[in-house]
């Protein structure tokens, strides 16, 4: 096994450190924001995914959003979601897959539901 020299030491730094920043600025880019709302929350969208209406739009925040600022809905029923540290998102549908998008979180849950309703989840 060759020894590592600092030369080589350096140059697999670099390359890592290269590597980190054109994930996080591919993970910025997914979260396009919209010019009209705060935060720098993702933008809308309202969209009919397998036959179901998917909806999310920023929020007033607070209640039981767990401060997202961000609303998704599911044939006008309210799909929680949240965003993890990292800035991926997750529902309670699909709480261990994270995704990059809420439009993302929606359509998993959608998949996830195979057709079933999303039930009202309970306010505490």
């Amino acid at each position: 096994m060759p020894e590592l020299s600092r030369r080589r030491a350096l140059a697999a730094a670099a390359a890592l450190a290269t590597a980190a920043g054109t994930q996080a600025a591919a993970a910025q880019g997914a979260f396009a924001a919209d010019p009209h709302s705060h935060h720098g929350a993702p933008a809308s969208f309202d969209e009919v995914y397998k036959g179901r209406r998917i909806v999310g739009r920023p929020s007033a925040g607070g209640g039981h959003h767990h401060g997202t600022g961000y609303a998704v809905f599911i044939d006008g029923v309210e799909l929680h979601v949240m965003r993890n540290a990292d800035g991926s998102w997750i529902s309670v549908v699909s709480h261990y897959d994270p995704v990059a998008t809420p439009r993302a979180a929606a359509r998993a849950a959608v998949d996830e539901l195979q057709g079933a309703a999303l039930m009202p989840f309970p306010a505490n």
